[in-house]
C-alpha cells in the first residue's frame, strides 16, 4: 500500500515509517502540512496518516483540503495527543476515517490500517443494495439518494453497508463495533453514535422519509 505520513516530530515519524516499510508498505514522509500537501499533488496515495498538531497547515486543515480536492476514495488516519470526544469529532468532521491517540504501539496503528483497507467478502457481493430511494453501489462504494450522489468516508461506507445489508433488524452498538470497526478497534461505543449522526446528516437530512432509526435500549435500525 502507498501511504503518505505527515508528522512533524522526527523521531515519531522515523518510528512509524520504519514500521510501515517493514510491514511491506511504500511510504512517503513529510514533516509539515505544506510539504505533505505538495506530495499529495504529485502522487496518488492509498492511505494518509496525518498528525493533528503541526505548524502552518495542521492535520485537520490538511485533511479538509484533501477531501475537498480529491474526495473520499483513500482513507485518512489522524494521529493525536488529544483523545477527548470533542477532539475526535473534530477529526471526523474534517473527513478522517479513524484516529490513533498518542502514545500508541505500532501494532495498534497497523491494525487500524489493516481494518480500513480490509474488504471482507464472502462469495460474490450484490453489486447494488437499496433501501427506499437510497442506492448503494457495492463495487465502487458509491451512494445515491433520489439521484443525489452522497460522499462517504471509508468508515461511513462500511457502516452504511452494514446497516443496509441488515435493514429491518435492530443492530446493537456492540455488533456495529464488531462488524464495522473490527475486533482491534477502540471499544468506545460513543464513536458509533458519532458516525450514525454523520450518516443521518448525509442520507436523511432534507429528505421526507428517514431511513436510520434509533432503537431505544438497543441501537439502530435501517428501514424505509
Amino acid at each position: 500500500m502507498k501511504i503518505l505520513l505527515v508528522e512533524d516530530e522526527v523521531n515519531i515519524a522515523s518510528f512509524i515509517e520504519r514500521g510501515l516499510r517493514e510491514s511491506g508498505h511504500e511510504v512517503a514522509t513529510a514533516h509539515d502540512g505544506a510539504a505533505g500537501w505538495d506530495l499529495i499533488g504529485k502522487t496518488h496515495f492509498q492511505l494518509l496518516i496525518l498528525d493533528v498538531i503541526m505548524p502552518g497547515i495542521n492535520g485537520l486543515e490538511l485533511c479538509r483540503r484533501y477531501r475537498a480536492a480529491y474526495g473520499y476514495a483513500s482513507p485518512v488516519v489522524m494521529l493525536t495527543a488529544l483523545g477527548t470526544t470533542d477532539d475526535i469529532v473534530k477529526g471526523l468532521e474534517a473527513g478522517a476515517d479513524d484516529y490513533v491517540v498518542k502514545p500508541f504501539s505500532f501494532a495498534e496503528l497497523e491494525a487500524r490500517i489493516q481494518a480500513l483497507s480490509r474488504r471482507t467478502k464472502t462469495g460474490e457481493p450484490n453489486p447494488v443494495l437499496t433501501c427506499g430511494d437510497l442506492v448503494l453501489e457495492v463495487d465502487n462504494h458509491r451512494a445515491v439518494r433520489s439521484g443525489i450522489p452522497i460522499n462517504l468516508t471509508v468508515r461511513e461506507y462500511r457502516l452504511l453497508e452494514y446497516l443496509i445489508s441488515n435493514q429491518g433488524k435492530a443492530l446493537t452498538r456492540q455488533s456495529i463495533i464488531k462488524q464495522v470497526w473490527d475486533k482491534e478497534a477502540d471499544r468506545n461505543m460513543n464513536i458509533v453514535d458519532v458516525y450514525i449522526n454523520y450518516l443521518r446528516t448525509k442520507i436523511d437530512k432534507g429528505f421526507p422519509t428517514k431511513l436510520i432509526h434509533t432503537v431505544p435500549g438497543s441501537g439502530y435500525r435501517m428501514e424505509a
